[in-house]
């Protein structure tokens, strides 16, 4: 235990416990409101949301048409004081595919602020959908997600539970013990909360590019509120907790098995810079035991933490990363998806092909259920939607449980994944995309009869 002790003193102890106790508090713990199951960060930002009505648009735009022209001028001009700063560099100095994107969603959100242009770009079911009801939800969970994350990252709290959880996470899913936090964040609160928090712990490599990947495609998963938004657009309310235990087990087995296949099986174990992780990162050392060394790992953490101005600094440097450099993709990936998806026939093809499995698994109505299917990629809530006028009460149920497993859509979860660091492209996505949903879909269908 003498490793212990050029940490184990009350400063150490203290900056240990309180930041991670108001972090727990924050972005873990359940709070029941009169909409369900939540979390405090989530309750804050809807109250900002709530407070700012109708100008969290304006800005929005503001910011979109300025990340746009600025980004423009630094790859033209490309000055001095931004190259000179490795975080402006970061923000400012994209590749020329994301410069088009930060062009793109300037482009779509002035003609949708201004209601001018093209109804395919404008309409309430495509730019003006992603403009009215995603972006001010983003907006404000990025103010407060960015500004308070470094209460769970930077004072040792995932080092803590981490080593308590690798035992779990590690021969289930082949994934560190820290990872359980992301998907408990994101179960309760929001599926970007914990995209975030992927994307900063891969930025700072304690994730390597395959758990990052992993993390960022299994275990960002649906806040039980947005679930319970999905079973009553079908109408079936009262089976949400049959619905819900339906959508953990599936969830679960596609965690364990579409990580195994490509493209996720083909990622690299190295971190961000390339290096590759040590295989005995994770072993305890002789002489602790699981408790111990988490604690241990977790006062070393917190001993880094040198001053409140620097966690502030780092706070609201996450903020600016966040809002300034994804809100721009998330309007133009968004807002093609739901295009794609609303104005071409192109998801009710790719849908076809799973009607002889639907009629397998003994699905009525599966022509109209195909239809469903692979929507999804576009926006998570357009199949409950849809399948809202379907008859049969075990479609509905197989179509709503299967929204909500396949966890990656492009009007949020997927332009997030794009926009962030986690290496997973557009092709990667829509895979494991079809991947979880064949995994998924025979498992729900089997609740689903037992159910109904």
């Amino acid at each position: 235990m003498t490793q212990l002790k050029p940490i184990h003193n009350l400063k150490t102890i203290l900056t240990f416990i309180i930041p991670s106790l108001i972090g727990l508090l924050l972005f873990i713990t359940p709070v029941t409101t009169d909409k369900g199951l939540t979390i405090p960060i989530a309750i804050v930002s809807k109250a900002l949301q709530s407070a700012m009505g109708g100008t969290i648009q304006l800005i929005v735009t503001g910011i979109v048409i300025f990340m746009a022209i600025v980004s423009v001028l630094a790859a033209v001009i490309r000055p001095a004081f931004v190259r000179q700063s490795h975080f402006l560099t970061a923000l400012l100095n994209v590749s020329g595919f994301w410069l088009l994107m930060r062009v793109i969603g300037a482009v779509f959100i002035t003609l949708t602020c201004f209601n001018i242009g093209p109804e395919i770009i404008i309409s309430e079911n495509t730019g003006s959908l992603v403009y009215n009801d995603l972006l001010p939800v983003l907006f404000s969970v990025f103010i407060f997600a960015g500004m308070l994350l470094p209460l769970l990252l930077n004072f040792g709290l995932l080092e803590f539970f981490g080593t308590m959880l690798t035992k779990i996470m590690r021969p289930i899913f082949n994934l560190p013990g820290r990872s359980a936090i992301d998907c408990i964040a994101s179960w309760l609160g929001d599926g970007s909360v914990g995209i975030l928090m992927t994307s900063q712990q891969y930025e700072t490599r304690f994730y390597t590019q395959r758990e990052a990947a992993v993390i960022g495609t299994t275990f960002s998963a649906v806040s039980i509120t947005f679930s319970l938004v999905v079973i009553s657009q079908v109408r079936l309310e009262h089976l949400f907790v049959p619905f819900y235990l339906t959508v953990c087990f599936a969830g679960i087995m596609a965690a364990i098995i579409v990580p195994k296949l490509p493209p996720l099986s083909w990622k690299k174990d190295n971190y961000i810079d390339d290096t590759p992780r040590h295989p005995d990162d994770e072993m305890i050392p002789q002489g602790h035991g699981v408790f111990s060394w988490g604690y241990h790992q977790a006062l070393s953490r917190a001993s880094q933490a040198t001053s409140v101005k620097k966690v502030f600094i780092d706070g609201l440097k996450n903020v600016i990363d966040m809002i300034f450099g994804i809100i721009p993709v998330v309007m133009a990936i968004g807002t093609m998806a739901l295009i794609l998806a609303e104005y071409t026939p192109i998801f009710n093809y790719l849908g076809m092909p799973f009607i002889p499995l639907l009629e397998l698994l003994q699905i009525p109505e599966a022509t109209a259920a195909s239809k469903t299917i692979v929507v999804g990629f576009a926006d998570m809530f357009i199949p409950s939607i849809l399948a809202s006028s379907i008859e049969s009460d075990l479609t509905r149920f197989v179509i709503a449980a299967l929204s909500v497993t396949q966890l990656i859509y492009m009007s949020e979860v997927g332009a997030l994944l794009i926009g962030s660091k986690i290496p997973v492209n557009f092709l990667e996505l829509f895979v494991i995309f079809i991947l979880r949903t064949v995994v998924t879909l025979p498992i729900i269908a089997l609740m689903g009869h037992m159910i109904l």
